[in-house]
């Protein structure tokens, strides 16, 4: 083998050892992009379906969830930080591209004295060993922190939007309710003006239901705004014109499910499941390797070379390889930087403790107000409300006997309308408490557990 020849096979080296270090990079870097592809956009299929429940009849919570969950830019736009953490992941802990250098006599081109003159240098940067794998575990631990960032907004964005599908459920319903109220005062108006002819009844019977009707239309005008006002919410959070109408609300809204218990080890649930959580331990992660990747500055790195010079008379000058290395005197930058990142870490291990403390105190706010929740629609739905159109058919039933007033009619008729709007408010009340208990432990409010995944 000719010294040029080994020369040629020498300077393939680092090259060698960049490939390698580069596929262990990219498998770590596929795995992680690989989970974002699949939190992407849903499949055309599922956006069908979705198309289709905005299409339905009735609109149920959950199908709502899910659509902005499938919707929001919001989402993506996560999903895409996300996408750009995993990307650092893909450059990290791989070696810097080998440098090449040429280099040439300009006076020996041509002449006739002296052959053509040059050299050929290849060096690669080897960073002292570890240097590269913290760099990496830096990148990984940012990027995992990324994706705990990006369940966060999921978790927030379905919060937002069941607590708007409870206000558009409340503004219907009262609208739904009141209609029911306008047509049971012209009852009475019609009685109260049948008894003042049959000469039991005063004129200002038929004036007092008048004014109530007055009241009531007055109330449609406000709950129709507010209906449309939540609509209009609604359809942002699906990114379609906020104008577009939506199917009606279902009807068992803070029914179906009733408050759950505090079973033990509740609040532990919420600290394992909680991003927010996950995302600042996994920050103090980052800031841990961070620190010892700039510990690591103290020690040299080392550049290899070869090199090929023409100019040598004698062949065996001619192929050189070579050693370089930097002095780390700098220490205070060094020392300075690894403060830097303890500093940091220690931050974000506050950080966890405050948020474990704060997940705790969240789980146990939301049991008591579920359960209080769940008590007050119980009272509304069995006590309240019959006791309330009771009321109301007694009344008209003195009214028609001449043994009360109207007065005490009208008193009745309001007290009914206002306790089931205030059932109503129950009802949504205690799907509130629900998904915030939800988000809480962790969950994804407003969806089940099998719809939550993606």
């Amino acid at each position: 083998m000719t010294v040029l020849a080994r020369w040629e096979r020498a300077s393939f080296a680092p090259l060698l050892l960049l490939v390698g270090c580069a596929t262990a990079g990219k498998a770590s870097y596929d795995t992680m992009r690989g989970e974002v592809d699949r939190a992407g956009p849903v499949d055309p299929r599922v956006r069908a379906q979705d198309d289709g429940a905005l299409g339905a009849p009735v609109l149920d919570r959950a199908s709502y969830v899910r659509l902005v969950l499938h919707r929001n830019p919001s989402i993506e736009s996560a999903r895409q930080g996300w996408r750009a953490a995993v990307a650092r992941v893909r450059q990290a802990g791989v070696l810097e591209d080998p440098s090449a250098t040429l280099e040439a006599a300009p006076l020996s081109i041509g002449s006739s004295t002296a052959r053509f003159g040059y050299t050929a240098t290849i060096s690669q940067r080897l960073p002292w060993p570890g240097k590269l794998s913290l760099d990496e575990s830096v990148a990984r631990a940012e990027a995992e922190a990324s994706r705990s960032d990006f369940e966060a907004t999921r978790r927030e964005l379905a919060l937002t939007a069941a607590l708007l599908y409870d206000d558009y459920y409340v503004a219907v319903r009262s609208l739904e309710i009141n209609t029911e109220h306008v047509a049971l005062m012209r009852q009475l108006k019609a009685g109260a003006l049948a008894q003042f002819e049959a000469g039991r009844g005063s004129a200002q019977d038929p004036l007092q239901a008048e004014a109530e009707l007055t009241h009531m239309e007055h109330d449609a005008v406000t709950l129709e705004s507010q209906r449309d006002v939540s609509v209009a919410q609604m359809n942002e959070l699906l990114h379609r014109d906020p104008d577009l109408p939506l199917p009606a609300p279902s009807r068992d809204v803070g029914v179906s499910e009733a408050a759950e218990a505090n079973p033990p080890g509740l609040g532990e649930e919420a600290v394992g499941r909680r991003p927010d959580i996950e995302a600042a331990r996994l920050h103090a992660r980052a800031e841990q390797a961070r620190g010892e990747r700039a510990d690591r500055e103290s020690y040299p790195d080392v550049s290899v070379s070869t090199s090929y010079n023409s100019m040598w008379d004698t062949l065996e000058h001619r192929w050189m390889v070579g050693l370089s290395f930097n002095l780390p005197i700098q220490l205070g930058r060094r020392a300075g930087a690894v403060e830097e990142a303890n500093a940091a870490r220690a931050g974000f291990d506050s950080d966890v403790v405050a948020l474990t403390d704060k997940a705790r105190a969240e789980v146990s706010v939301a049991l008591k107000r579920l359960g209080e929740s769940a008590h007050v629609l119980h009272l509304y739905e069995e006590r309240l409300i019959p006791v309330a159109r009771d009321q109301v058919a007694a009344a008209r039933a003195g009214f028609i006997a001449s043994r009360n007033d109207f007065v005490a009619v009208i008193g009745a008729e309001k007290n009914l309308r206002t306790v089931e709007l205030e059932d109503q408010m129950a009802r949504a009340e205690l799907d509130r408490r629900r998904a915030e208990l939800d988000r809480a432990l962790g969950r994804i409010p407003g969806v089940s557990e099998k719809d939550a995944a993606r």
